[in-house]
C-alpha cells in the first residue's frame, strides 16, 4: 500500500497543472458541501435561540389566523381576556399571564424609531419574568404602574438605531408621552427580546385603549414538566367551548416549546437536505473530471504498464495502483474543500449570528470533517475503477509497442 502511494505521489506531480485542473472540481464540490452545511447548521442554531423561552413548562397560546404582525395581531378574532382567568382554573396549569404587544412611536436623542413594546401584568410580575426568564444587567424591573420601561440589551449599544446608547435613567418618549428607562436586560441571545421594550401592561392600555379586552397571546406555566401534554389538551378542549369550534377547526393554536421548535426544524432540517443535493452535484462534476483524467493517463502510460506486466506485475496490481492515485485526487482535493469550507462556515456563522443577535459560538464539526475526508477519497477511487479496470486489462505486448 506505501508503494501504491509513493507511484500515486508521483504520477499526480509529473501530471502537473492536469492534476491541479482536476483537483480544482472536487475542492470545489467539498468546499460548497462543508461551507454550505455549517451555514445551515449556524443558521439552524441561530433560528433556535429566537424562541427566548428556555423553560420546558411553557405553554404559549394565540390566536390562529394570518399574522403579518407581532404575535396574536392581525388575526381574523383575537383572545379575549377574560380566557386567562379560565386557563388558570385548569387543574395542570400553575398560572397563566396575558401578553400584548403593541408597535409604538419611540423617540430618543432626536431620533424617531417604530418599536415593539411588550406589556407587563399588573399582577404577578415576579412570575412574569420567572416565565419569560428574563434577567436585568443593570437597573431594574417594573414591579408597578408607573410611567417606567425596561429595555432589551441591545438599546445599550450605539447602534441600536437611535445614534447614542440608552441606560438606566434616561427618558424616552413613546406615542408622545415620556418614560423613564427602569433597567436593561442582559443579552438573551434573541432578536426579539434583545430588541424588546417592556411596559406595565396598565400604561400600554392607555396607549392602546381600544385592545383593553384582548390580548395577543397567553403564556401558561404547568404545575410539572410531566403534565405539559395533558395541560395542551385541556387548554385546547376549554378554548374549543369557549370559542364554539369544532375539533379540526381550531382558530387558535396551543403550542409547547418542544413542538414549535420541531416545526421549525423540519422546515430547516428541509433546507440542509436541499443544500446538499445541490451542493453534491459539484462533486459529481468533479468526479467526472477525475474518470477523464484518470483515462488520459492510462492511454499515456501504456508502455509503463506493458513494461510493468511484463516483468510479473499482476493485474490486481495495476488496478489497485490506479485506484490508488484516482482515490488520492480526491483525498487531496476533499482536504482543500474542506479547509476552505470550514473556514467560509465558521466566520459565515459569526455573521449569521449577529446578524439575528445570537450568542451561540460556531463548532467545528469534526464528524462533517471525517466524513468528508472518507467521502472525497471513495468519490475519487470509484471515478477511477473504469480507467484502473482498462488499465489491468492491457496487453503488456501491445502496451510496449505502444
Amino acid at each position: 500500500m506505501t508503494n501504491y502511494f509513493s507511484f500515486a505521489k508521483r504520477n499526480l506531480k509529473r501530471r502537473g497543472i492536469r492534476s491541479w485542473l482536476t483537483l480544482i472540481g472536487i475542492f470545489i464540490g467539498v468546499t460548497a458541501v462543508v461551507s454550505l452545511i455549517s451555514l445551515s447548521s449556524g443558521l439552524k442554531i441561530a433560528v433556535n435561540s429566537q424562541f427566548g423561552v428556555s423553560s420546558t413548562q411553557i405553554i404559549t397560546v394565540q390566536a390562529g389566523g394570518l399574522t403579518l404582525g407581532p404575535p396574536g395581531s392581525g388575526v381574523a378574532k383575537p383572545l379575549e381576556r377574560d380566557l386567562v382567568e379560565k386557563i388558570e382554573d385548569v387543574n395542570s396549569v400553575e398560572y397563566a399571564i396575558a401578553r400584548n404587544i403593541e408597535n409604538i412611536k419611540v423617540e430618543y436623542n432626536d431620533v424617531t424609531n417604530y418599536l415593539y413594546a411588550m406589556s407587563v401584568p399588573e399582577k404577578e410580575q415576579k412570575e412574569f419574568y420567572e416565565i419569560m426568564d428574563f434577567e436585568t444587567a443593570e437597573g431594574k424591573f417594573i414591579y408597578d404602574n408607573t410611567r417606567e420601561v425596561f429595555l432589551g440589551n441591545n438599546y445599550a449599544k450605539k447602534n441600536n438605531g437611535f445614534d447614542k446608547k440608552i441606560g438606566t435613567g434616561d427618558k424616552l418618549k413613546i406615542n408622545n408621552k415620556s418614560f423613564e428607562v427602569s433597567g436593561i436586560m442582559k443579552k438573551e441571545g434573541s432578536f426579539i427580546f434583545d430588541n424588546v421594550i417592556g411596559m406595565s401592561e396598565k400604561e400600554l392600555d392607555k396607549l392602546f385603549p381600544g385592545n383593553k379586552d384582548i390580548v395577543d397571546a397567553i403564556a401558561v406555566k404547568v404545575k410539572n414538566k410531566d403534565l405539559i401534554d395533558k395541560a395542551k389538551q385541556d387548554i385546547e378542549e376549554l378554548l374549543r367551548e369557549e370559542r364554539g369550534v369544532d375539533k379540526g377547526g381550531e382558530d387558535f393554536k396551543v403550542e409547547t416549546p418542544e413542538a414549535s421548535l420541531d416545526q421549525v426544524n423540519q422546515i430547516l432540517n428541509g433546507i440542509q437536505i436541499f443544500i446538499i443535493i445541490v451542493a453534491s452535484i459539484s462533486i459529481i462534476i468533479g468526479s467526472i473530471g477525475i474518470i477523464n483524467t484518470m483515462t488520459t493517463s492510462v492511454l499515456e502510460r501504456k508502455k509503463e504498464i506493458g513494461i510493468m506486466k511484463a516483468i510479473g506485475a499482476k493485474n490486481s496490481e495495476i488496478f489497485n495502483m490506479f485506484l490508488v492515485e484516482s482515490g488520492l485526487l480526491g483525498l487531496v482535493g476533499g482536504i482543500v474543500g474542506i479547509i476552505i469550507g470550514e473556514t467560509i462556515g465558521y466566520f459565515g456563522t459569526i455573521g449569521i449570528n449577529n446578524f439575528f443577535g445570537s450568542s451561540a459560538s460556531p463548532e467545528i464539526n469534526f464528524v462533517l470533517i471525517i466524513g468528508s475526508l472518507v467521502g472525497s477519497f471513495l468519490i475519487g477511487a470509484i471515478a477511477g475503477i473504469s480507467p484502473a479496470l482498462k488499465a489491468a486489462k492491457q496487453d503488456p505486448v501491445n502496451a510496449i509497442r505502444g
